[in-house]
């Protein structure tokens, strides 16, 4: 709960003095479908677990996170890297969902170029260079797609992903999970 509250996905919440979480939007949360990643044609997709925006000083971007007071350009760059994954993994699923408290609430596409951080004591990060933000929610209760994406595929993605349930376990940022509903959820050794 406390995710949602800060990433500000969930309208009404009041996170100052007594916390408040609106019935209402606690019962549509309840009723959002799982994600149905049988659709994705991959055998398996990575999922980045995100939380609430955090400011930092990086060239390229200002802040890491999910959060619905950045802007298009803003959550694009705070999504797309630095992240200790496989790159080559990530880019076959071909789409990355984002999730907040296994909510999808943002996706990514283009996964298809990255570059490594050559900084000392980073090995193994890597940003996905012609990442797309193929869409993203403002409202988790009423999830409609606040970016407009060119590419039909991006769209369609979106429509599919976005207010979705989608579990998975990982001790980082990034987790693998798997497609086939008769095989394992998640991948917990990532």
């Amino acid at each position: 709960m406390r995710k949602l509250m800060a990433t500000g996905v969930v309208p009404g919440v009041r996170d100052t003095g007594r916390q408040v979480f609106p019935l209402a939007a606690l019962q549509r949360l309840q009723t959002r479908p799982a994600t149905d990643l049988t659709v994705l044609g991959a055998p398996e997709v990575a999922v980045l677990r995100s939380d609430a925006p955090v400011r930092v000083e990086e060239p390229g971007r200002e802040w890491i996170g999910f959060g619905t007071g950045l802007d298009q350009a803003q959550l694009l760059a705070a999504l797309s890297g630095w992240w200790r994954c496989d790159p080559a993994r990530v880019a076959a699923g071909a789409v990355l969902p984002v999730t907040v408290a296994s909510f999808v609430v943002a996706v990514l596409t283009g996964l298809t170029e990255w570059e490594a951080d050559g900084a000392v004591g980073t090995a193994g990060r890597y940003r996905f260079t012609k990442a797309r933000l193929a869409g993203y929610l403002t409202d988790l209760t009423s999830p409609v797609n606040a970016a407009d994406p060119a590419d039909p595929q991006d769209a369609r993605l979106a429509g599919l992903l976005l207010g979705t349930r989608l579990s998975s376990v990982s001790g980082g940022p990034i987790a693998y999970v798997t497609t086939d509903p008769t095989a394992a959820t998640a991948d917990e050794g990532e």
